[in-house]
């Protein structure tokens, strides 16, 4: 209990935490004026009727999992998209004990109600549908600044968490009920903590057990979101790994299975222990991908991601002449984000290129942070601090564009 609490002395939220969280409170302001100019569509429908389905009753339909059929690609969108429904629900069932009958928000038993009916009796259906992607990608960007801001210090971790919260990509991604942004959490997530076990191989077992644990968690984030992202993160995890654990090679592919396996368990549990269900993931297509250029070309010649195109190929062009630039922390992100940016979906809808952008942006701040610290470096913030501001500028020109 006393460790516990020295853990909680140690926490300081100084400057560089009080800047990082109002860049992501910039971004969840973006993303609530968004939300607040959108209207429920056919597919809030569909992620609202079938999440809460996997949360308040089984399918009427015999055979399968919800109404939606059996869910192949992933189920956790669902259930998250579905959770504030079915929390605010039994929330108002509760409050209707206190009110006049006449005044009861639940008028009939809660399984008896549609959630189309139910869009006139719960409030703030749509934020309600969406407060989850927003979590997530706030979440997600947490991760990116303790990562760059643990790799590269604060201007790094300032330039990455800056486009990251100014990409609108990612704020699309977030507007919606949508498994990308949390494929994109666990795979980022996962590469990173795979490094980090790989660290702890270094030291004595009883350090590999935590950090093995939330790896296990994090790929069932991952394989939960969409089944496609988990061998993903684990291909690129267990390459990491094999890089940094000298001495303990060997061992690297067992601690990867074991996290797998662990995830898959997890990914049962989010189908209700339901065996058919589990099972039809893996008789569908949805784990099949193929490589593909078009998504790349298309991120960046898009105009809204003008900033990130640019600071892109700066950053290239720095890595490649500048030899101090060309190491672990900046390569194994790049590498990251040109696989994930070539891989296209074939068997279900899919964007895995969103998946690079987290690593993409690692790569970017860590090799302006190298720049920062150079012999140029007053310039090099100067020109970092520009790039910034014009994909800031270009992200709040494009927020009507996100909002349709």
């Amino acid at each position: 209990m006393a460790h516990r609490f020295g853990m909680l002395r140690r926490f300081r939220f100084n400057l560089p935490q009080r800047i990082a969280a109002a860049l992501l409170a910039a971004f969840l302001l973006q993303g609530f004026w968004i939300v607040s100019r959108q209207s429920l569509t056919d597919t809030d429908y569909q992620y609202a009727r079938c999440g809460r389905e996997t949360w308040e009753k089984p399918s009427p339909l015999a055979g399968y999992y919800t109404s939606c059929g059996n869910i192949h690609d992933g189920i956790l969108a669902y259930r998250i998209a579905g959770l504030p429904l079915t929390l605010d629900l039994l929330a108002q069932r509760g409050f209707d004990f206190f009110r006049k009958p006449e005044n009861r928000v639940v008028q009939q038993p809660a399984t008896e109600l549609s959630t189309w009916e139910l869009r006139h009796q719960i409030t703030h259906i749509l934020l309600l549908l969406r407060l989850p992607f927003l979590f997530a990608g706030c979440v997600l960007g947490g991760c990116i600044w303790w990562v760059t801001r643990r790799l590269y210090g604060n201007m790094g971790g300032y330039t990455s968490l800056a486009l990251y919260c100014f990409a609108p990509p990612v704020l699309k991604a977030c507007v919606a009920p949508n498994p990308e942004i949390l494929a994109a959490l666990g795979l980022f997530g996962g590469v990173y903590t795979c490094i980090g076990v790989a660290h702890a191989m270094q030291g004595p077992r009883r350090k590999w057990r935590p950090r093995l644990v939330l790896l296990t968690v994090i790929f069932g984030v991952a394989a939960a979101a969409h089944i496609a992202a988990l061998p993903v993160a684990a291909l690129l995890g267990l390459m990491a790994m094999i890089w940094i654990a000298e001495g303990r090679r060997s061992q690297t592919l067992i601690l990867v299975l074991i996290a797998v396996m662990g995830a898959l368990v997890l990914v049962f549990a989010c189908y209700g222990f339901s065996p058919d269900a589990f099972s039809y993931v893996f008789r569908s297509s949805a784990g099949f991908l193929w490589l593909s250029a078009d998504p790349a070309r298309r991120f960046f010649t898009t105009f809204s991601n003008g900033g990130i195109t640019l600071a892109t190929f700066a950053a290239l062009v720095l890595y490649l002449v500048t030899r101090c630039s060309r190491y672990f922390g900046n390569t194994a992100p790049l590498l990251c984000a040109l696989v994930c940016m070539i891989l296209i979906m074939t068997g279900a809808p899919g964007t895995p290129w969103l998946w690079s952008l987290p690593f993409l942006l690692t790569f970017i701040g860590g090799v302006f942070a190298d720049a920062y610290e150079g012999p140029r470096g007053k310039l090099a913030l100067a020109a970092g601090g520009a790039v910034v501001l014009a994909q800031a500028l270009l992200c709040l020109l494009s927020l009507t564009q996100l909002s349709q």
